[in-house]
C-alpha cells in the first residue's frame, strides 16, 4: 500500500507538469527545474513530517474514492492536535486479572438517580417512535435508552474535538496508524454524504454523535428513526435511537430475549465443570469472568434459579457471571449482553447498561 500511494503522489506530480516545460531548451528546462522543484523547506522536523503525513492521506483518500473538492476542502488546513495524541499515549492497558473486582462502586457512580429519572423521561417522551424501532430491530427500547444515556448523558456530553483533525493526529502518531487512518477516510467519506464539517465533532479518538460512533461505523450502521428519510446521528435522538438498535442487531441481538438475568448460586456448585475453556481472540480478560454455555434447564437442574420475572427459555444458552455488588450473586447472561460487549467490551459497561435499562423500565 505504501508503494502504491508513493506512486499514486508521484504520477500526479508528473502530471501537473507544464507541457511547455516540454518544449523548452535544455538549459531553461535546468533553470525551471531548480526554481520549480526545489525540495520545500520547512520550519522544523515535525512540520516537513506533518506536510507528508497530509501528502499520504490525500493519496489514500484518491485511492477510496473520496471527491477531490473534499480533499481539498480539509486535508491542506489539517492542524495537528497534540491534547488527542497526548490522551491516546495516556491509554493503558486493562488488568488480565478482573475476576475479584466488585461491581458496586462502579454501578454507584453509573446508575445514578440522575441518569434513572432522565433515562425515563426520555422513554416515555420517544415511546411511539422506540415502540416503532422494537418492532422493525427487536431491540429492548430501555437498553436503547441506556447506551444512549451511559454514552453521552443522553446528549449533554458528545466530544469537542475536532474529528478530522483528531483522527490525522492519531494516524500520524502511528501507535494503530492503519486504524485511524481508515476512520479519517470514513470522516471524509460522511462529508461526500452531506455531513458538514462542523458536525463532525466528538472525542479525542473518533466517537461521534449521541451514540459515539465511529465514522466507519456511522457510514455502516446509521439509520432513520423518524421517517424523514435522512440519519441524523448528530441532532436527532430519535436517528440515534434507531442507529443504536441497528448496531445491535448487527452484533447478534435475538428479539424477545432478555439481556440477562439474576440468580441465586448454591454453594455446592462446581465451579470447575462449569469453567469455559475458550480463548477468545478479542478482550480474552472480559470473557474470563463468563462461565461455559449451558442451557437454562442445565443452569436450573445445577440449583442457578433465576429470581427476577424476566424468562429466558429452558433452550436457550445462556453464561453464568459471578457479580459480587451487583445486587445479585451472579447473573445468567444472554447472547444480548454479548451485543452490548460489542459496542464497549467492558463486563462493568455491560452490567452498567443491563441494570440501567431495567432501571429505566422499572424492572
Amino acid at each position: 500500500m505504501l508503494g502504491a500511494v508513493a506512486l499514486g503522489v508521484a504520477s500526479a506530480m508528473a502530471l501537473a507538469t507544464p507541457s511547455a516545460q516540454l518544449q523548452a531548451p535544455a538549459a531553461t528546462q535546468t533553470r525551471l527545474a531548480q526554481s520549480q522543484y526545489t525540495q520545500p523547506t520547512y520550519a522544523t522536523p515535525f512540520q516537513s513530517a506533518w506536510e507528508q503525513h497530509k501528502a499520504r492521506l490525500a493519496a489514500l483518500a484518491r485511492l477510496q474514492g473520496v471527491r477531490e473538492t473534499t480533499i481539498q476542502a480539509v486535508i491542506p488546513y489539517l492542524s495537528p492536535n497534540q491534547r488527542a495524541m497526548e490522551l491516546d499515549r495516556a491509554q493503558r492497558p486493562t488488568s488480565t486479572s478482573s475476576y475479584a473486582q466488585n461491581f458496586g462502586p462502579y454501578l454507584d457512580r453509573h446508575i445514578t438517580a440522575s441518569l434513572i429519572n432522565r433515562g425515563q423521561s426520555r422513554y416515555s417522551t420517544h415511546w411511539p417512535n422506540l415502540s416503532r424501532i422494537q418492532t422493525q430491530y427487536g431491540v429492548d427500547p430501555s437498553v436503547i435508552i441506556a447506551i444512549y444515556g451511559k454514552e453521552t448523558s443522553y446528549g449533554a456530553v458528545t466530544g469537542g474535538f475536532d474529528l478530522l483533525d483528531a483522527l490525522a493526529s492519531l494516524a500520524y502518531e502511528g501507535r494503530r496508524r492503519g486504524f485511524f487512518e481508515e476512520e479519517f477516510i470514513a470522516a471524509l467519506k460522511l462529508m461526500d454524504q452531506g455531513v458538514r464539517r462542523s458536525q463532525l465533532r466528538g472525542s479525542y479518538a473518533g466517537a461521534t454523535g449521541y451514540p459515539q460512533f465511529m465514522p466507519s461505523v456511522a457510514l455502516r450502521l446509521r439509520a432513520d428513526g423518524d421517517g424523514d428519510g435522512y440519519a441524523d446521528i448528530w441532532r436527532n435522538e430519535d436517528d440515534a435511537f434507531a442507529s443504536i438498535a441497528n448496531y445491535l442487531r448487527d452484533a447478534g441481538w435475538k428479539r424477545n430475549l432478555p439481556w440477562g438475568v439474576p440468580v441465586t448460586i448454591p454453594a455446592t456448585l462446581n465451579r470447575a465443570a462449569i469453567q469455559s475453556r475458550l480463548n477468545p481472540p478479542r478482550c480474552p480478560a472480559v470473557y474470563r469472568r463468563h462461565s461455559r454455555w449451558l442451557t437454562m434447564a442445565e443452569w436450573r437442574a445445577m440449583g442457578v434459579v433465576p429470581t427476577s420475572a424476566r424468562v429466558i427459555p429452558d433452550r436457550e444458552l445462556a453464561t453464568l457471571m459471578e457479580t459480587p455488588g451487583a445486587y445479585a450473586q451472579g447473573y445468567l447472561l444472554t447472547a444480548n449482553y454479548r451485543a452490548i460487549l460489542d459496542y464497549n467490551c467492558s463486563n462493568f459497561y455491560g452490567m452498567g447498561v443491563g441494570l440501567l435499562a431495567n432501571a429505566i423500565e422499572r424492572r
